[in-house]
């Protein structure tokens, strides 16, 4: 049964992907981040390597918030890798053992995400008419600028 909620189809599907494409980023962005806490080597191993594991425990639990709000508009949220792949803004980062390579990877990647989400939170409200998914949106925008914050505060 599609959702009642005063959002047309058209625009429902159109905020489904846009939010399939940042779910995408989401999972990309985590996975990079537990290669770092996998991978990580050097005087800090210790904090870094609980450092990046409550980033990427943070990014899996947003992840899971994005799949359900685009089941919550009525469209399936994307679910394999070939998918995520496709669609992700995120540039892939393999060697991420040595500490500043790893932050600074991982801090693209949130600015990425930052930077895609503010141009779509007046696009989702404006044109799509779906100002709850821009708020939602806006919330996970001002995650990722904190983690970014703190991702920066290692490159000082």
């Amino acid at each position: 049964m599609k959702p009642n909620i005063d959002i047309t189809e058209k625009n429902r599907q159109a905020v489904a992907d846009i939010l399939n494409t940042l779910l995408s980023d989401e999972f990309v962005l985590s996975t990079q981040t537990r290669n770092a806490h996998w991978n990580i080597s050097g005087l800090n191993f210790g904090s870094m390597h609980k450092f990046f594991e409550s980033q990427y425990q943070a990014l899996d639990e947003i992840a899971d918030s994005v799949a359900e709000r685009v089941r919550t508009l009525g469209h399936y949220s994307l679910g394999t890798l070939a998918d995520f792949l496709e669609l992700t803004r995120i540039d892939e980062a393999k060697e991420l053992s040595k500490e500043k390579v790893a932050v600074q990877a991982l801090l693209t990647g949130h600015e990425t995400i930052i930077q895609a989400v503010r141009k779509e939170i007046n696009l989702v409200s404006d044109k799509y008419g779906d100002a709850g998914t821009a708020d939602f949106i806006t919330g996970i925008m001002e995650q990722h600028e904190k983690m970014a914050w703190m991702l920066r505060a290692h490159l000082v």
